[in-house]
């Protein structure tokens, strides 16, 4: 993944509302949501939604499938797990960096 992928993705949550849309994509999973269904959980207008909806999709972080005459978008995990494949690739040099109870790096 280009570092370019990567702060673009970044950048794309560095929103909160688009933090929460992904957060609430991830653990509904493979069957996803429909933009209403996500709207009315956030109560936040579709218009709003739509367009953050679109930042995340050009980001690489959400899919979007076409069901009948809905819409359900999905958590992108394959991208997700990138992101955070990149951001820990150098942590501890390939080492096991925590230990139970600790908060930073044993290395």
């Amino acid at each position: 993944m280009e570092q370019t992928d990567i702060t673009r993705a970044l950048a794309a949550l560095a929103h909160d509302l688009r933090l929460r849309v992904f957060r609430m994509l991830v653990v509904a999973g493979p069957a996803g949501l429909t933009p209403g269904a996500i709207a009315t959980q956030l109560d936040v207008p579709n218009a709003t939604l739509s367009f953050h909806l679109k930042e995340l999709m050009l980001a690489g972080l959400v899919t979007q499938e076409r069901d009948g005459r809905s819409l359900i978008y999905r958590a992108a995990y394959e991208q997700m797990n990138a992101v955070l494949g990149f951001l820990t690739e150098n942590c501890c040099q390939g080492q096991a960096c925590l230990t139970p109870g600790a908060n930073s790096c044993q290395c």
